[in-house]
């Protein structure tokens, strides 16, 4: 196995490696270091509670886009009432460069 982490952002929990695209609802560029919550470099896994302090997760934000559409249709049988009403979330494409622990770089 190869280095990864797993970070929250966006209401989520996601498992990310250096070199990958993720795409994240509601995503916020804060700081870093508050949001890994585990990293593992091959044999040696490291678990914060609840973050691991040191880590980073660096990357960078490839382009803001709108999710696919989400449609809510509300029928009342034997009423004659019909709403359809929908949304489409804000998300945003990123790739992780690297992952760093103390200021070490943890992936070749």
């Amino acid at each position: 196995m190869g280095t990864y982490a797993i970070i929250e952002t966006g209401g989520e929990q996601l498992r990310v490696e250096p070199g990958r695209f993720y795409d994240v609802r509601r995503f916020t560029p804060s700081k870093p270091n508050l949001l890994v919550l585990m990293i593992r470099h091959e044999s040696m896994i490291n678990i914060g509670h609840p973050w691991l302090r040191g880590a980073v997760v660096k990357g960078r934000i490839l382009h803001s886009r709108l999710g696919d559409k989400t449609i809510i249709y509300k029928m009342r049988p034997k009423k004659k009432t019909r709403r359809k009403s929908g949304h489409r979330h804000n998300s945003a494409r990123f790739v992780v460069d690297s992952i760093h622990l103390n200021g070490e770089k943890l992936h070749k």
